[in-house]
């Protein structure tokens, strides 16, 4: 499937079989592709727990208010980022930039985000949304449905995964063999409405 058609195609799905399993070497093309994924000063701030316990997977069900999904779907991605990431030895980040690039961007990271926690946390879930839209995109391609979920107790997540100091929870993801189609697209605001030219 090209990209322009698995855009229009991804949905939601909610009904997977739990009977189906993706084979390993379609998870590893998919966490290929969520590598693909741009990020601010490509810092990758993202960190994926791919939860394969089946005690877990009920865990997290309970803490999503029962949504089968989470146990249902082949794939289950707590989809977690790094809010530090920015100060952990970002030269590796442009290990195989040209240096001239190396030299000019590097430095800059310290200064943008220090003492700027509010940015670290935007730049951390923005990432995290790209990151997201790059594996949904992917796995439609790959011939899978997939379910982006905040409908759960995040701090119950956190607890759940262990999540450590200094990281937050952004999203889970399910992705899977869909055994019933999502309802049509619920509607759109008019393109009036959404797109402004120049300013408000």
């Amino acid at each position: 499937m090209n990209t322009l058609d698995a855009i229009r195609a991804r949905r939601a799905v909610k009904h997977y079989d739990p009977a189906f399993t993706i084979p390993k070497e379609e998870l590893e093309q998919l966490i290929d592709l969520a590598m693909q994924s741009p990020s601010s000063f490509n810092i990758q701030h993202w960190r994926l727990v791919n939860v394969t316990d089946p005690k877990i997977r009920m865990q997290l069900r309970a803490a999503a208010h029962d949504q089968a999904q989470v146990t249902d779907g082949s794939l289950l991605f707590v989809v977690c980022t790094d809010l530090k990431a920015w100060e952990k030895d970002p030269q590796r980040y442009w290990v195989n930039a040209p240096k001239e690039a190396q030299d000019i961007l590097v430095p800059w990271i310290n200064p943008f985000y220090a003492g700027n926690e509010q940015l670290q946390r935007d730049e951390a879930m923005r990432s995290v949304g790209i990151l997201l839209q790059t594996m949904m995109l992917s796995a439609k391609a790959m011939g899978y449905d997939s379910c982006p979920m905040i409908g759960f107790d995040s701090d119950k997540v956190g607890q759940i995964i262990k999540l450590p100091k200094n990281y937050a929870v952004g999203a889970m993801l399910v992705v899977g063999k869909g055994i019933q189609s999502a309802w049509p697209k619920p509607g759109f605001i008019s393109k009036t409405e959404m797109l402004i030219e120049n300013h408000f």
